[in-house]
């Protein structure tokens, strides 16, 4: 099952949006340091500060959609 978070923070990221749902990539080592492995807006996996985002839970159809459009 996909994870997503919404990005609260930006801190001049150019590679992110405020107010944007992000899909998260399991990554427990980086979890444990306190970020978060996102696809960011170049398409790309980066890892960001975990403050950056609030993780959410979305209806399978959501999912669905933000998953086909990473």
């Amino acid at each position: 099952m996909a994870k997503f978070a919404l990005c609260i923070e930006t801190k001049d990221c150019d590679d992110l949006e405020k107010g944007k749902v992000y899909q998260i990539l399991h990554d427990e080592a980086a979890e444990q340091e306190g970020y978060l492995r996102v696809v960011d807006e170049s398409g790309e996996d980066y890892l960001y500060p975990e403050s950056y985002f609030v993780r959410i839970e979305l209806p399978q159809k959501a999912q669905e959609a933000l998953s086909a459009r990473c």
